[in-house]
């Protein structure tokens, strides 16, 4: 009577390839996902900024006329200081020559989203640019 308990090499083997046919598939859309996200991130800042603005523009009917080009400059100005981003996966920038108008800009320094520029106005305008798949505000 012979009495094997284990496994074959050729089940081992198949059971390799079931494993890295299923990684290959999860791996880049965990990515895409993360990248998504990061996006989405950075869209939730951006709308948080314009409250603050919009805020300031309800108190003295002018935006802050200003041009300031970093997160850490926005967190410590009087006007923003209620706002800090949620991570550092973007910077964002305010810029406003005439106080009747602003445009809140935010680009990607993670590597994951790096090159990516979401840009909201005061009008509402939202642009998207070098996001790869994401060519428009998400919902």
């Amino acid at each position: 009577m012979n009495n094997n308990n284990g496994f074959t090499l050729l089940e081992l083997i198949i059971t390799v390839v079931i494993v890295a046919i299923l990684a290959s598939i999860a791996i880049p859309s965990y990515q895409n996902y993360i990248t998504r996200s990061k996006i989405k991130e950075a869209q939730s800042n951006l709308i948080a900024l314009s409250l603050s603005a919009e805020n300031y523009y309800q108190r003295t009917l002018n935006y802050p006329t200003a041009t300031i080009n970093s997160s850490s400059a926005l967190s410590s100005d009087t006007v923003f200081k209620t706002w800090a981003p949620s991570s550092n996966a973007f910077e964002y920038k305010y810029a406003s020559t005439d106080g009747a108008t602003y445009t809140l800009t935010a680009t990607g320094n993670d590597p994951k989203v790096s090159g990516c520029t979401l840009t909201l106005t005061n009008a509402g305008v939202k642009t998207v640019a070098s996001c790869g798949s994401v060519t428009e505000w998400m919902k």
